[in-house]
C-alpha cells in the first residue's frame, strides 16, 4: 500500500537512518560501542566513544520533518527514558565509569538541514 507506513517499513527506515548515523560518527572519529541497546526502560540507538567521551545517540530520520516535529518526537518523557537506559548501561559496563557522558541526537534527511544533522549535547539530566 503506497502512502501508508507499516511498522516494517518504519523499522527499515530506522535501520537505514542508524546505519547512516553510525557511518557519520565513524568518519568523525567515534568508535561504535553498541547499537540498539535495549532494557525494559527503553532503547538507545547508538552508543559511541571518542577518547574519554561516551555518547548516547538518538537517531531520527525525518524526511518530512521540521524543528517543531523534532522537539515533539524527542519530548522530555523520551529524554528521561534515554537517560534511565543510559544509567542501566553504565551500571553494567563499569569500564566507562570515568568517561564523560553526552546525549546527542542525529537527525537524517530533515528538509532545510544537512543530510546528517548532529546535535551535540542535545539534552542532559537536570537535577
Amino acid at each position: 500500500m503506497e502512502g501508508s507506513k507499516d511498522s516494517h517499513g518504519k523499522k527499515e527506515t530506522g535501520n537505514a537512518g542508524e546505519d547512516k548515523a553510525a557511518f557519520y560518527l565513524i568518519k568523525k572519529g567515534y568508535e561504535i560501542i553498541q547499537r540498539n541497546y535495549r532494557t525494559r526502560r527503553g532503547e538507545i540507538d547508538i552508543i559511541a566513544k571518542k577518547e574519554e567521551l561516551l555518547v548516547f545517540v538518538e537517531v531520527k530520520t525525518l524526511p518530512n520533518g521540521n524543528a517543531e516535529l523534532l522537539s515533539h518526537v524527542l519530548d522530555q518523557r523520551k529524554q528521561k527514558r534515554i537517560i534511565k537506559t543510559a544509567k542501566c548501561f553504565l551500571a553494567i559496563h563499569r569500564q566507562y565509569s570515568n568517561d564523560f557522558i553526552r546525549f546527542d541526537v542525529i537527525v537524517n534527511d530533515m528538509p532545510g538541514f544537512p543530510e546528517v544533522y548532529h546535535i551535540e549535547n542535545a539534552f542532559a539530566e537536570f537535577l
